[in-house]
C-alpha cells in the first residue's frame, strides 16, 4: 500500500466515524452511544476500494464483518 493509499483509507475511516457520531447526536444518543456508533461505522467500512484485484481469497470477508 503506497503512501497516498493509506491516507485515503485513514481518511475514508475518519469520514464514517465522523458522520455516524453526528449522526448519533441527531439521534439523542448520549456521548457514549455516539462514541459506539462511530466505533461501528468504521469497522462497517467498505474495504473493497483499498484491495488490490485478485488478494480476496474466497473465505475473506470484504466488508470487515466476523463470519462468526
Amino acid at each position: 500500500m503506497t503512501r497516498n493509499e493509506a491516507e485515503t483509507l485513514r481518511q475514508a475511516c475518519l469520514d464514517a466515524a465522523l458522520n455516524a457520531y453526528e449522526e448519533g447526536g441527531l439521534l439523542g444518543l448520549c456521548q457514549q452511544g455516539r462514541f459506539e456508533l462511530a466505533m461501528e461505522a468504521i469497522g462497517r467500512l467498505d474495504l473493497t476500494p483499498f484491495v488490490e484485484p485478485g488478494s480476496i481469497s474466497p473465505g475473506d470477508n470484504p466488508q470487515g464483518e466476523s463470519s462468526l
